[in-house]
């Protein structure tokens, strides 16, 4: 499961990270990180970009660079 499979309103923490383009490294430098937990906020009119926060700040990620962060949805699902 990615970054790119979570609803709205869902939470989940990042397990590894495929780090081989610039715009994935970008995001780690915000707080995109393995073992950090993130909620999926919304996503834009046609679905991309997503915004997600981590750390109590918004980011907007494409789902292209989404689906480079595996992630274990979180127990409670939300």
């Amino acid at each position: 499961m990615t970054l790119a499979d979570l609803k709205p309103g869902q939470s989940a923490r990042i397990e590894a990270i495929d780090t081989s383009t610039a715009a994935v490294v970008r995001l780690m430098v915000l707080g995109l990180v393995e073992g950090v937990d993130v909620r999926f906020q919304h996503a834009a009119i046609g679905g991309d970009p997503l915004e997600v926060s981590v750390y109590g700040s918004s980011i907007s990620i494409r789902k292209e660079q989404a689906r480079q962060f595996r992630i274990a949805e979180s127990p409670d699902g939300g």
